[in-house]
Parts: C-alpha cells; sequence; structure tokens
C-alpha cells in the first residue's frame, strides 16, 4: 500500500488520520507487539556501514611486517603507539574502545573478506554489497531487487522489521517488498504528531476510536477514492458484524497497532527522561547507536537496525581523517555495547560493521590511499568467537596491487542469517556458502 493510501481522512472532524501518524510507524504498525507485552526476546542485528572504502590495513595492522613499513611511509602507525592483537596485528593508536572489547572477549575481527573479481566503484561494490549476490541477476526472479536484508524479513517470523537510523531513504541493503525501510533520527519521530492546544485531546480521542476493535462496518465508509482517502463517519457496527473492506480492516488493525506502539514508546520516553545514557562520545554514530540502545530497551519489534559512519574513501591526507574516523566507530560501538549490556540485552544483540572494499597496500602520492579490495569485517556482541578469524592476507602477494580475499562475504551473511537470525541463507544469497565459525554460543 503506498504512503497516499495511508493518508485516510474522516469528514467531520477535519482530521487527516495519516498526517498524525510517523512514517516509522505506518510502515512497522502491523508487526508492533500488543501493549501489554514489551517487545519481543528476539536476537537483534546491528549494522554499521563504513561508507567509502575503509582502510583495513590502517584499522588491523600488520605493525611489524616490512612490506607495511617501507609501502607506507608516511601513513604507517609505530608499533610502540598501536593496540596489540598478537605478535603481528594491532588495532589503530585511535581504537582503545575496540581493543577494550577484544580484551573482553566481545570481538571478532573476520580478515581478508572480499568477493571475486572486486569492483572497485563505490556505487557498483556497494550494491553488491547491500544485495548480497555476485554477479547481480543471480536469483533470475524479482527477489533480486531487494536487499539481502530486505529478502530475509519475511522470513524472520514475529516482528520481522528493520529500521534505518540517520538521513535519508533507508539503504538498499533494507528495500523489501513494503518497499524502503522507515527511517528514523530521533525519539519525537516515534510520537503521534497531535499539535498542541484544544484540538489535540479532539485528535487524540479520535486515534482511540479508530484504534478501538469492532469501530466501523465497511457500509460506514461513504467511498474509497483513487487516492485511498476513507470518508464517512464511523460508528459501531451491530454485535457480531465484521468489516467485509480488507482496506478498512489493515488502516483499523495499523492504527490500533501503531497507537499501542506509540503509547509505549511515549510511556518509555517518559522513563528515560533524567536517566540519559552516559558514557556516549559526543558524535554522530554514538548518538544513532544511542537511539538504537533506548528503542531496543523500550520493547520495540525491530530486529534489524542499520547505520552507516561516510568519510573513508580517504584518497588524500588520509592522517588527518582516517583516524577521527575509526576513533568514532570504536569509542561509539563501545559505549553502545556497555550500554545495552547495562539494560540486560547484550545477549542477543549483535554488531556487524562492513565496508564496499579495502585500500591498496602502496600510499599514494597524496597522503592516502587509493580503492583496493580485501578488508576485514567487526563482529561485536557476547555470543562471537572473539579474536582473529581467518589468516590476514598477504602483503606481498597481491592480485594488481590489491589484498587477495580468502572470505566471501556472503559466507559472514550466511552464518549471521543461520545461527543469528534464524533464516536459512541459501534462498536469501541464491546458492550455499559454508558457515563460518563466527560465534562461540547464539541466543
Amino acid at each position: 500500500m503506498s504512503h497516499n493510501r495511508r493518508e485516510f481522512l474522516i469528514t467531520g472532524t477535519g482530521v487527516a488520520v495519516g498526517a498524525l501518524l510517523p512514517d516509522v510507524f505506518r510502515e512497522t504498525a502491523a508487526a508492533a507487539p500488543k501493549s501489554d507485552r514489551p517487545g519481543g526476546r528476539e536476537t537483534v542485528l546491528v549494522v554499521i556501514q563504513l561508507t567509502g572504502g575503509n582502510d583495513g590495513l590502517n584499522t588491523v595492522i600488520p605493525f611489524n611486517d616490512p612490506v607495511y613499513l617501507s609501502e607506507r611511509p608516511k601513513l604507517k602507525q609505530p608499533a610502540a603507539s598501536v593496540h596489540k592483537i598478537d605478535s603481528e596485528l594491532a588495532f589503530h593508536p585511535v581504537m582503545s574502545g575496540f581493543s577494550k572489547l577484544l580484551e573482553d572477549s566481545k570481538l571478532a575481527v573476520v580478515q581478508g573478506v572480499g568477493y571475486p573479481n572486486p569492483n572497485r566503484s563505490h556505487f557498483e561494490s556497494m550494491d553488491i554489497w547491500h544485495r548480497g549476490l555476485v554477479p547481480k541477476l543471480q536469483l533470475g526472479n524479482e527477489s533480486e531487487r531487494y536487499g539481502w536484508i530486505g529478502r530475509s524479513l519475511p522470513k524472520l517470523g514475529g516482528s520481522g522489521v528493520a529500521i534505518h537510523i540517520g538521513e535519508g531513504e533507508g539503504p538498499l541493503a533494507l528495500f523489501s517488498t513494503t518497499g524502503h525501510a522507515p527511517a528514523l533520527k530521533s525519539l519525537q519521530d516515534y510520537q503521534l504528531r497531535l499539535g498542541t492546544g484544544p484540538s489535540a485531546e479532539s485528535k487524540r480521542k479520535l486515534i482511540e476510536r479508530l484504534a478501538a476493535p469492532h469501530v466501523a462496518d465497511a457500509a460506514s465508509v461513504r467511498n474509497i477514492r483513487g487516492a485511498g482517502r476513507i470518508r464517512g463517519r464511523w460508528q459501531r457496527p451491530p454485535r457480531g458484524t465484521k468489516s467485509s473492506n480488507g482496506l478498512l480492516d489493515l488502516v483499523r488493525s495499523s492504527a490500533r497497532q501503531t497507537y499501542e506502539s506509540s503509547q509505549r514508546m511515549q510511556k518509555a520516553a517518559k522513563d528515560l527522561k533524567g536517566k540519559e545514557a552516559t558514557g556516549y562520545p559526543q558524535t554522530g554514530l554514538a548518538n544513532r547507536l544511542k537511539l538504537m540502545a533506548r528503542l531496543i530497551d523500550a520493547g520495540v519489534p525491530e530486529r534489524v537496525y542499520y547505520t552507516s559512519l561516510d568519510g573513508f574513501d580517504t584518497h588524500a591526507a588520509q592522517g588527518r581523517t582516517h583516524p577521527n574516523l575509526l576513533r568514532e566507530l570504536s569509542d561509539a560501538v563501545a559505549a553502545f555495547y556497555k550500554d545495552v549490556k547495562g539494560h540486560g540485552h547484550h545477549k542477543r544483540v549483535l554488531v556487524m560493521t562492513f565496508s564496499e572494499f579495502g585500500r591498496r597496500v602502496r600510499e599514494n602520492g597524496s597522503d592516502g590511499t587509493d580503492h583496493g579490495a580485501a578488508s576485514q569485517m567487526f563482529l561485536v556482541g557476547d555470543a562471537v568467537k572473539p579474536g582473529l578469524i581467518g589468516k590476514h592476507p598477504s602483503l606481498a602477494d597481491l592480485v594488481n596491487g590489491d589484498l587477495k580475499f580468502h572470505t566471501d562475504f556472503r559466507g559472514v551473511y550466511a552464518t549471521v542469517l543461520k545461527q543469528w537470525l534464524h533464516v536459512e541463507p541459501e534462498p536469501i544469497l541464491g546458492r550455499k556458502f559454508p558457515l563460518l565459525p563466527l560465534f562461540a554460543k547464539t541466543a
């Protein structure tokens, strides 16, 4: 159903009911849990997209490798300042948050991740990661239009809902048969738009009336216009009468569940007032993750949260920009894990990061790095198998100046789908991929 078919109008009130409901509710209302119980206890996946092609070699650093030291005379990080993972690899000096997560056995580093015949175009490579299809047109049906998460949503069961936290339209990864995933910027987006003054109460009563069970019969609907506006007076039908109008039933059901969800979120916002989570840095990613933590704790039905951190296309002056990005990522994720653990959700929340490609081994003449291929993915949570997963690619055995991949990213997706979200991965990804040792335990 298109958005304009949700913008239903009830005459005599002058209230466009649909306009009172935030987009995020109009997308997720049907999956919202009942108001007398919290959201489902299912596992939750948080995806962080590192947009632009993160330089994996200055993220997980082979600090003693002679090739690294010679090919990166300006960008190399000295062994004395890095956070060592083992005798060969280390986190960038600014990544103390990730280092602590690893020390606490809450972080996995999946090395050498990529795909065959890598594409160095931001758009094309990101498209491949979002769809989970290499090459495209792999499934042979319409579902290949959708993202890998979007194709998974109907199979999640229960409250299989995904949400994008951030500006703009939801990413292709979340695109599904119902369209783009809803986007949310703040907790206020999760409240009914009732305004203030005397009219606010009448609007609230209207929503309550619409949300009540068995409120209207199809006979009370005067007509349904092409734009989907339902006009007429709402009246209680005779006892035992059911509506024969599918659109009306959907509107009523969505309104009821929307109202219940909004009430729950408003209560959560009230309960959280004055109890703002502490320990988060003042960065954009940290604020987005903090919002996710609040929604998870409030029991909303989302199973997948998605956000991004931009700026990783470091062709020039990488030494100034890249450390700031890595610090923002590391500190924000560490604070998020501490937050969800403090509220008892750490066993059911998994964070996964990815970037569309890595960077070249050799730094360029602008004190930066150019588009490359294989890099790493990070997984954070109680369930992960901590430490290094897979061998770090050789810096001496390259393909056109790029690191060779040994772990197909679709194997990571398949393992997360199967062992974390409990969805069969083969129909989603088009073929079978070997599962990887990513988890020590699953929820």
